[in-house]
């Protein structure tokens, strides 16, 4: 039993909650969490926090069971008001435990590697300029003598020669000169912004580690990241446990032959982490490559998959950390029983299915799909049967608590046996 800390759970999953609990021999806290008529959440944390240390449990991804919550955004906003309780009842430390954690696939940067989305302009497609298939926003200026460094909103006009121009003619006519130079218009212009403009995306990710931050927590730790990058946003530690030893494990158990089959990475991005367990395990690796071509006729992108690897006649082990709408794995699935694969698992840290991805998943290529219970998977189980099967990680963030209450190293965690 774990002495002089207190274990609160917000609605998204209680049953991780108690599974926490029961590890570490003591009953979760007490509180009351619910919403006002008007939609505001109602937060009592009715067991005494003052001098404890508060961890507080709340996962994203699906709707609580009671209807009352529509998802992520009410999920999160309670976790803030409950930080912030706690801290203003005057808890010593407040942990935030956070299973999957939300916005991280939001990592501050544009869609696509040449920059954001163009807006297109009137009578005209593809976003060409100049019979060219850019805009000045998508490629830099280049530094040179006599080169606008503003080229995106000069309109072809050097801001500075025409600064310049202007100075030399208030000088001459001070009586001319105007505030908002309605005597230049070729300077007016110049500082217009050009259409199409860059929409930029808002900055998700570093706003959700300042607020809670601002709410009062100070400490994070969650689980398999999508962008490990994320844990810079933050000011105070940040926890990223692994997944990778439990998905091992299954390997190992529950899979025939398993020294045969290969370890498939379903995208470039998911690489490394899939790469990881197939040097752990001494199994062979293949890789899924994305090529995204833009279609001239379209405003988007099509992606075509090519293999890189030998899955013939052998069981395929496809890694990610998360399965959303689940395109991405029936595709891949789909193409590894096109190149021959005998069976094709998926073993994922995050099961969301949000979207119509229940009914892809029944669809598709998939022979078994393996999650773990960092979101609530009681009705997934229902809906898809025998194919998903759940992996208990409650262990993991329970053990992970102990030893960051007790001041003991967390990095044996990450070791891989």
């Amino acid at each position: 039993m774990v002495r002089n800390i207190v274990i609160l759970g917000g609605n998204s999953h209680p049953s991780f909650t108690a599974s926490v609990a029961e590890f570490l021999g003591i009953p979760p806290a007490k509180r009351v969490l619910t919403k006002f008529s008007a939609g505001e959440t109602r937060c009592e944390i009715e067991d005494s926090v003052r001098g404890k240390d508060v961890y507080i449990i709340q996962s994203f991804g699906t709707a609580g069971d009671d209807g009352q919550f529509s998802g992520v955004n009410d999920f999160f906003i309670e976790l803030c008001i409950m930080i912030s309780a706690c801290k203003t009842g005057s808890a010593r430390r407040v942990t935030a435990v956070l299973p999957l954690f939300p916005y991280s696939r939001q990592p501050d940067l544009p869609y696509a590697k040449a920059g954001a989305p163009l807006a297109a302009a009137a009578g005209r497609r593809g976003g060409s300029v100049n019979g060219r298939d850019y805009t000045f926003e998508s490629v830099p200026a280049t530094p040179g003598p006599n080169v606008p460094q503003t080229a995106g909103m000069g309109h072809g006009v050097d801001i500075a020669a025409a600064v310049m121009d202007n100075n030399n003619a208030a000088s001459q006519q001070q009586n001319k000169y105007t505030t908002h130079d309605y005597e230049n218009p070729s300077l007016a212009m110049a500082l217009q912004a050009r259409s199409p403009y860059k929409q930029w995306m808002a900055q998700a990710g570093s706003l959700v580690a300042d607020l809670l931050t601002c709410s009062g927590a100070d400490r994070v730790i969650t689980c398999d990241l999508h962008e490990s990058s994320y844990q810079g946003f933050f000011d105070i530690p940040v926890d990223n446990l692994f997944g990778r030893k439990l998905l091992q494990n299954y390997i190992r158990h529950n899979i025939q032959n398993w020294r045969d089959a290969v370890i498939v990475s379903p995208d470039a991005g998911g690489a490394k982490r899939a790469t990881a367990i197939a040097d752990n395990l001494g199994m062979p690796f293949a890789l899924i490559h994305k090529e995204r071509r833009t279609t001239h006729f379209k405003e988007r992108q099509k992606a075509a998959m090519m293999l890189v690897g030998d899955v013939s006649d052998r069981v395929c082990i496809l890694i990610d950390d998360l399965i959303d709408t689940g395109h991405t794995i029936t595709r891949a699935a789909k193409l590894l029983k096109k190149e021959g694969a005998v069976k094709v698992y998926a073993l994922l840290t995050h099961g969301i299915f949000s979207g119509d991805a229940i009914a892809r998943v029944n669809a598709s290529a998939l022979d078994r799909v393996v999650v773990t219970n960092t979101v609530e998977q009681h009705k997934h189980r229902a809906a898809l049967g025998s194919k998903l099967e759940v992996l208990d990680i409650s262990t993991l963030f329970a053990e992970a608590i102990r030893r960051v209450h007790h001041g003991e190293s967390i990095s044996v965690l990450f070791r891989d046996e």
